[in-house]
C-alpha cells in the first residue's frame, strides 16, 4: 500500500531550497574557503613535485627505519614506491597524497578540538552524535552534489567531500580517548593544583594519545579510499585512471591503477601501524 503523492514529505524541495539560499547568501564565505583550501593544496603539491622521486623514496625509507627499527617495513616501503615509479604513476600518487595530507590537516585540526570538547561536555557530544552518524552513513556520492554546487570542480570539492566523510573518525576517537581518562589521574592532577588546561595537556591528552593516533590512521586510510570518488568532481590523482578505465571498460588500466592504490594504502598503513601500538 502506497501513500498518496500529495502526502509525501518534501525532503528534496527543502534540501534544494537550503542549498539555493546558502549559495546565494554564502558566496563570499565559499569563495574565501575555496581560495584558502586551494592555496594549501597547491603549496603541498608544489613541494611534492619539487623533490625528485629518488629523494622522496629515500626519505620514506629512512622514516620507516626510524619508526620501526627493522629492515622489513623500510624494504616494503621502498619496494612499493619503486613499483609505483616503475608503473608511471608517480605524479598521480603525489596528487593523491596531497589530497590525503590536506584532508588530514583539516580533519585533525577540527576533529581533535571537537572531540576534546565532546569529552568535556557530554550534552554537546550527545547532540553531535546524530550528525556524526549521518555523516558516516550517507553514501559518499551524496557529498559530491553540494561540493559541486558550492565549489565547482577540481581538487577543492574533492577535499570538501573527503573531509565530510572522514571527519567523524577523529572526533569519535578523540572523544573516546579523553573521556576514558581514569578519574584517579584527574583527581591527582587537581590535588596538585593543576588548572583545566594543565590537566588536559599533561594528563588527558597523553592518556588519549593511542586513540588520537588511531584517529589519524583512520583519517589517512579513509581519505585514500575517497580518491576515486573525488576524481568524479575533477580532483587529480590515482582516481583519474580508474574513472577513465571505467568509462572505457578497460580492465587492464583499471587493474593496474587499482593495484597502485593498494600499494599506496599498504605502505601508509605499515608506516603507521607500529607507531600506533607504541603510543
Amino acid at each position: 500500500m502506497a501513500f498518496p503523492k500529495d502526502t509525501k514529505i518534501p525532503i528534496d524541495d527543502a534540501a534544494e531550497a537550503v542549498f539555493d539560499w546558502a549559495k546565494t547568501h554564502g558566496r563570499v564565505v565559499f569563495d574565501a574557503l575555496s581560495d584558502g583550501l586551494g592555496g594549501m593544496i597547491d603549496g603541498i603539491l608544489w613541494v611534492f613535485e619539487l623533490v625528485p622521486p629518488v629523494i622522496v623514496i629515500a626519505l620514506v625509507v629512512g622514516l620507516a627505519f626510524a619508526i620501526h627499527r627493522n629492515w622489513k617495513v623500510p624494504a616494503l616501503a621502498g619496494a612499493g614506491l619503486l613499483f609505483i615509479l616503475n608503473q608511471g604513476y608517480w605524479s598521480e600518487t603525489m596528487e593523491s597524497l596531497t589530497l590525503v595530507l590536506s584532508a588530514c590537516l583539516v580533519c585533525m585540526g577540527l576533529g581533535v578540538p571537537v572531540g576534546i570538547l565532546g569529552a568535556r561536555r557530554p550534552r554537546f557530544y550527545a547532540a553531535l552524535r546524530p550528525i556524526l552518524d549521518l555523516m558516516q552513513t550517507l553514501p559518499p556520492f551524496v557529498y559530491l552534489i553540494p561540493a559541486i554546487v558550492f565549489f565547482g570542480i577540481g581538487m577543492v570539492p574533492g577535499l570538501i567531500a573527503t573531509v565530510i566523510f572522514v571527519l567523524p573518525a577523529p572526533i569519535r576517537l578523540t572523544q573516546i580517548g579523553v573521556a576514558s581518562t581514569p578519574q584517579a589521574l584527574i583527581e591527582a592532577a587537581e590535588a596538585f593544583g593543576a588548572t583545566s588546561w594543565q590537566r588536559l595537556v599533561k594528563v588527558e591528552l597523553p592518556w588519549a594519545g593511542p586513540q588520537i593516533m588511531a584517529g589519524l590512521n583512520q583519517t589517512i586510510m579513509l581519505s585514500l579510499s575517497m580518491v576515486v570518488i573525488a576524481a568524479l568532481v575533477g580532483a587529480d590523482g590515482l582516481g583519474v585512471p580508474v574513472v577513465r578505465a571505467l568509462n572505457r571498460v578497460d580492465t587492464g588500466l583499471g587493474f593496474e591503477s587499482g593495484i597502485v592504490i593498494v600499494v599506496v594504502a599498504i605502505v601508509l598503513d605499515r608506516l603507521l601501524r607500529v607507531e600506533r601500538r607504541r603510543s
